[in-house]
């Protein structure tokens, strides 16, 4: 892989090398730039062109002047090495400075000339007149939306140079033409393709005209490389039976083949890496990928990358991430891949192991979004995999999701989808193995709330419909970790820290009925265990509530029917919201747990948050709770004055807390201090606060997972971050902790003298 990766990278810079020349560095460059003195003169390789794309201006007065939509102008924050990109106005034009450092100028660069919040509102970089989001898509549609080289960023001796554009190598990149297009209609909803209502309608329309010259290009040599490898394998003895690899072959044609769709993964990455999408890191000094989470967004500046240099979308980069894989496979593995309709194929036979991650209702369009890739590969492996690459585009009228655009409006789409998955859980529970459990990964969270049922969502309700209807009983749940930390969806949106597996089984020909009271019953007897098991097992407050599914639908499914007082079965949708009842009374039980003081601030949190409230309220409330409003300020963790009281932020806590030599120590106070410190410190500061609280600490994480649950129901997702991120760190703290108590001096027993 390695070698023949390297014999592209070769022969394409040998073609198009001339299109990513290096840069001079020049005397006027380095006036007032103390770190360029050194480059003065010499030719730097450019690892990465970073644009901005422009619209003309509303105001009249420049009505012709092309401004920038900038969402920033920062282009590192590392300390030390600071950079930003300054518009320098003059008359009624203007051009771009890069300067470093830090100061008034540098932190104005992180707004560049975007407004707060969200949407694509800027205002105009020569006069201040806002720019709306209607004016700019209407820009955009009629072909007026460009782009305008904005910074440089080359290679120096020890790391980036940032560098102001020159006119010379922005004329350079923009009299390039592409000579093959991607021109593949980009299909789908808004909510996932942001880039649509900005005239981007075609996938040609996500590169520059550079990129499209350069992918086209390693395109290309994918399909002659294919002789190469060929003829080699030959030289070396391996026979050559002319069967491709799809069709069964073992000799020189299968393993040219085979080496030509590895090389399609490296491809892949690339591409991935070198859109018009793509936005530069400013912490990190590098060009992140396409896709941040599934959907195409609109990126307002954005990084062009030197696939011949050092960096995330360098050729001999992706091919060293590529052949690294490959490393870690074994030589020869007994499987095989098949695709086919999990609705309607037989494929597998019987008594087979099932393990699947199934559509999430209408939470990803994948069919719209592989087309990024498919319109690429299907020009260099159509040959190698003809059948798969015989559409024009990803098909998708069979993919079995709830999309309202695909079939005319939201009940169609529903429908379609729990036939369609009613029909492809029976198939695999007629093939499942007795022996082993179905494992389904299901990542959607919970996300609806109606004041009758409390929480649900149609996706969850009507997955689990099809899953019940086929005949499985859902025994459990079991949180995997699977996410990654730099994930871009966080707390605030519909977006899980881990997945959660249904784990299910046939279920029982002789299943019993039970009414809706003795099921409520049930629930309530099994469910607060389940609950703490979870918890013992440190799993995400974020995901506690679709944890929880699990083992009450383990309660639900384990009868044939729930029927009401009328006779009438309980429904899913009615099941689902008694299983998130009986969730919160079992997290407000734990507070029986906890002192009087947080008892008092959990009831204030939740009705409050850390707003002032009313003196009285709150006297009050302490006279139910058997504490005192005059004890929690002593204590310190509270404020009263002016006939206000409000609960200190974690930031507001003291920083000299001993709780060795707190008279009234409190869980609220524990956990609070607790964030304060993993939000300063780290977690190696929380394990050293962990470790002088020894036992009292413990109570912490259960309050924190109640604290979230508050939280989450308030839409506070700020507070919400803190809690879930306290909980998540606790096994890395602890274990610091107690690394940490090993090494404190144990205290000796006094030897006495008998006399």
């Amino acid at each position: 892989m390695r070698f023949y990766g390297n014999w592209i990278r070769e022969e394409a810079e040998k073609l198009i090398g001339n299109l990513y020349s290096n840069v001079e560095v020049t005397a006027e460059m380095a006036e007032e730039r103390i770190d360029l003195t050194r480059y003065v003169g010499r030719k730097l390789p450019v690892v990465a062109y970073l644009w901005v794309r422009t619209v003309k201006s509303p105001d009249p007065a420049f009505g012709q002047v092309y401004v920038p939509l900038a969402s920033t102008f920062t282009l590192a924050n590392k300390p030390g090495k600071e950079a930003y990109v300054k518009p320098v106005l003059v008359g009624d034009a203007y051009s771009f400075s890069v300067k470093v450092g830090k100061g008034a100028e540098a932190t104005a660069a992180t707004k560049g000339t975007k407004h707060t919040g969200r949407g694509s509102n800027f205002s105009c970089v020569m006069s201040g007149t806002p720019i709306t989001g209607d004016y700019i898509k209407a820009e955009a549609k009629a072909g007026r939306m460009d782009m305008r080289l904005m910074a440089i960023v080359a290679e120096g001796n020890r790391g980036r140079v940032y560098l102001s554009p020159t006119s010379e190598v922005e004329t350079a990149a923009r009299s390039v033409i592409a000579t093959w297009r991607p021109d593949v209609e980009i299909s789908g909803s808004t909510q996932y393709l942001g880039i649509k209502p900005y005239g981007m309608d075609s996938f040609a329309d996500l590169f520059t005209e550079r990129q499209l010259v350069a992918l086209s290009t390693f395109s290309e040599l994918l399909e002659k490389v294919h002789e190469t490898v060929r003829k080699s394998a030959i030289t070396a003895g391996l026979h050559d039976d002319a069967i491709g690899i799809a069709s069964g072959g073992n000799g020189a044609t299968a393993y040219a083949e085979a080496i030509e769709v590895y090389l399609g993964f490296i491809l892949s990455r690339v591409i991935h890496y070198g859109s018009a999408l793509c936005t530069w890191l400013a912490k990190d000094g590098a060009i992140a990928r396409t896709f941040t989470r599934q959907a195409l967004t609109m990126s307002w500046d954005f990084a062009e990358g030197n696939p011949f240099e050092k960096s995330s979308t360098g050729w001999k980069e992706c091919t060293e991430v590529i052949a690294k894989v490959l490393g870690f496979l074994p030589e020869a593995s007994p499987g095989q891949a098949l695709m086919a309709d999990a609705a309607e194929s037989t494929t597998g036979g019987s008594s087979v192991i099932v393990s699947t991650d199934p559509p999430y209702y209408d939470n990803v369009p994948y069919a719209d979004l592989s087309d990024f890739f498919y319109v690429w590969l299907r020009k260099s492996l159509k040959s190698v995999y003809p059948s798969l690459f015989e559409t024009v585009a990803v098909p998708k009228t069979h993919e079995l999701v709830a999309f309202a655009y695909r079939h005319g409006n939201k009940d169609r789409a529903e429908a379609f989808f729990l036939e369609g998955m009613t029909k492809a859980m029976h198939s695999l529970a007629g093939r499942a193995h007795p022996a082993f459990p179905v494992t389904i990964y299901y990542a959607f969270r919970q996300s609806e709330s109606e004041v009758d049922i409390g929480t649900a969502s149609t996706g969850w309700q009507t997955f689990l419909e099809a899953v019940i209807r086929a005949g499985f009983v859902v025994s459990g749940t079991w949180p995997l970790r699977t996410e990654g930390d730099n994930r871009q969806r966080s707390v605030g949106t519909n977006a899980l820290a881990s997945s959660i597996v249904l784990v299910c089984r046939p279920q029982e020909s002789n299943a019993p009925t039970a009414t809706r009271r003795e099921f409520l019953g049930a629930l309530k007897s099994e469910l607060p265990g389940a609950l703490k098991l979870l918890q013992r097992g440190n799993i995400a407050p974020v995901d506690l509530a679709q944890a929880a599914i699990g083992p009450g639908m383990a309660v639900y499914t384990r009868y044939a029917k729930v029927l009401d007082a009328s006779g009438e079965a309980v429904s899913v949708r009615e099941a689902l919201a008694l299983i998130n009842q009986v969730l919160d009374e079992a997290l407000a039980e734990q507070e029986g747990d906890f002192d009087a003081d947080t008892r008092w601030a959990l009831v204030w949190f939740e009705h409050s948050g850390f707003e002032s409230g009313e003196y009285g309220v709150a006297e009050t409330l302490s006279k139910a709770k058997n504490t005192s409003v005059a004890g929690m300020v002593n204590a310190k963790f509270l404020s009263s004055r002016g006939g206000k009281v409000r609960l200190l932020r974690p930031d507001e806590l003291a920083a000299d807390w001993n709780p060795a030599t707190d008279s009234r120590l409190t869980a609220w106070e524990v956990v609070h201090q607790l964030i304060r410190v993993l939000e300063a410190g780290g977690e190696g500061a929380a394990a050293e606060l962990v470790t002088k609280l020894g036992s009292k600490a413990e109570p912490a994480r259960e309050l924190a997972y109640r604290l979230y649950t508050i939280c989450e129901r308030k839409k506070r997702a700020p507070q919400a971050l803190s809690y879930n991120a306290l909980v998540q760190s606790w096994p890395e703290i602890t274990r610091l902790a107690a690394e940490a108590a090993k090494h404190f001096p144990q205290p000796k027993q006094t030897e006495f003298e008998l006399t």
